[in-house]
């Protein structure tokens, strides 16, 4: 820095060490300065205090950085309804964190988590796509923190409960607000009953719960006359994709649809009008659920037999005789013998019946006309309102009894051991084996091109030179391809592993 007369030149007085200017002998000040911080033991700075957060404050940094993350544990867990689990949540953050707590976002995650791992080691239930949206982060990332604090607290938690998931859903939706208590009740048996079913049937193996949640809760309001629940209402409470949740909802009634197929009008029942025929499918299913392992039945019957000859024995009761079916008196004579006639509950075969389709038609009219305008009301078509004199259909009327122990929240190993009236495998097996098929009939059309090439005079064609390959592309997804190539990657893959002498089993995996 040059001096006030704009010299440069300096030099150091040998008896002070001070730095003077060579041309005005002026003291250079910059090059003596003193701080006046009186050592290491000087005076404290008037502003703020080292280690504390300010002026007037009684808390240091630790003390209010643990403040802040407790009062953001008790917002969060206020927001998800789970106050009563704040004091297990904060115990658990604070054995993970060991006493430091912490700040930022993946101290929001780590609330999420525990507050998920808590519930579900009470056995209570709470979603994790629900605590992801409260606590502002991906699902997925909230798995991966749920996942490293189960691995380091060594938990071993229990099985989700899908059907604990649903019945919360349920109490807990405002969709359903002004449903009265008594039909929520049932609805909710209903519902939990369902989703065992969904279970054993495999819809659930493999995919989020909660879209099935949403398409039973919607079919159960549908079965009861709820009126006004969209799934794209249910989907966005229950935070579910909705083309999923229309997806899970298809799968649902083309699974009822399968199982009607065992009644007498099951070959008219399909994904269109299941709805209507629903109240005796789900009947049928749970007297199913009640057999016994031997096939005795442990709860009521469900007498066809019963059904036929007091529908058609009254016939007068219901008006006009024009509607009695001739050629079919054998059936419906009051005072035969009966032991000789099928029930359904037994599993014999219904069709020994030989009853025409008009005649199982008017059967099932009679049925609807007992069935309570209430219950399924808008959902099997016009109701006759006439009174029955001495026909008492309480099977038909109430077709729900709740006796069933699907209709309970069960282990997964409970709910395979019952019987629902439908045996399925897997879809992810069937989906495995179909591609495990076609995955073969590539590997032996590749094959015979081989050896058309290789040995062209043992070669034998169907003349189009494809070799099969259009039965094995029309195997897989149905998709536009031109006339004139019918070869993939997936083929040229699977010719080069042959030239290489790879094994079959190799290839298809």
């Amino acid at each position: 820095m040059p001096c006030k007369c704009g010299s440069r030149s300096t030099f150091r007085d040998d008896v002070t060490g001070n730095l003077v200017c060579s041309k005005c002998y002026t003291l250079l000040e910059f090059d003596n300065f003193d701080a006046q911080i009186g050592g290491i033991n000087g005076p404290t700075g008037t502003n703020i205090h080292i280690g504390y957060a300010g002026t007037g404050s009684l808390f240091s940094y630790k003390d209010k950085k643990i403040f802040q993350a407790k009062t953001l544990i008790h917002e969060y867990t206020l927001s998800l309804n789970i106050s009563y689990s704040e004091s297990d949540i904060t115990s658990m953050i604070n054995e993970i964190t060991e006493g430091e707590f912490g700040q930022g976002d993946w101290f929001n995650v780590l609330i999420g988590a525990c507050s998920y791992i808590v519930m579900r080691r009470d056995n209570r239930f709470l979603p994790a796509a629900e605590v992801a949206e409260v606590v502002g982060c991906d699902v997925y990332e909230l798995g991966r923190m749920i996942a490293r604090v189960v691995k380091f607290l060594n938990l071993n938690l229990p099985e989700v409960s899908i059907a604990g998931l649903f019945e919360r859903e349920l109490n807990n939706s405002m969709l359903l607000e002004n449903v009265d208590e008594e039909k929520k009740e049932r609805m909710g048996k209903q519902g939990i009953f369902l989703v065992n079913c969904a279970v054993k049937w495999f819809l659930t193996t493999g995919r989020r719960p909660l879209p099935v949640v949403a398409a039973v809760m919607v079919l159960v309001a549908e079965l009861n006359g709820v009126e006004g629940l969209k799934i794209e209402d249910v989907a966005k409470n229950v935070h579910a994709v909705v083309s999923t949740c229309k997806l899970r909802y298809k799968e649902l009634l083309e699974a009822l649809v399968k199982v009607a197929q065992v009644l007498p009008w099951g070959k008219d029942v399909t994904v269109k009008n299941v709805i209507k025929y629903a109240p005796f499918v789900i009947r049928y299913m749970e007297m199913k659920s009640m057999e016994a392992p031997g096939g005795e039945d442990r709860g009521e019957n469900f007498d066809l037999d019963d059904v036929v000859t007091e529908c058609l024995q009254n016939v007068a009761a219901y008006g006009d005789d024009e509607n009695y079916i001739e050629g079919y008196s054998q059936y419906f004579e009051g005072g035969r013998d009966r032991s000789d006639l099928p029930r359904l509950c037994n599993g014999n075969d219904v069709d020994n019946l030989k009853l025409s389709h008009e005649c199982l038609s008017l059967i099932y009219t009679k049925f609807l006309n007992e069935v309570d305008d209430d219950r399924l009301k808008g959902k099997i078509g016009k109701v006759h309102k006439r009174k029955s004199r001495g026909l008492e259909l309480h099977i038909c009327k109430d077709w729900w009894s709740g006796k069933s122990e699907l209709s309970k929240k069960l282990l997964l190993k409970q709910i395979l051991e019952k019987e629902n009236g439908m045996d399925v495998m897997p879809p992810s097996f069937i989906a495995g084996c179909k591609a495990n098929e076609r995955r073969r009939k590539k590997i032996n059309a590749a094959k015979a091109r081989i050896d058309s090439i290789m040995y062209p005079t043992n070669t034998v064609s169907d003349g189009s030179g494809n070799f099969n390959t259009s039965e094995v592309a029309r195997a897989g997804k149905k998709r536009k391809r031109r006339q004139g190539s019918e070869i993939d990657w997936e083929d040229f893959v699977i010719e080069t592993l042959l030239l290489h002498q790879a094994e079959g089993a190799v290839i298809k995996f």
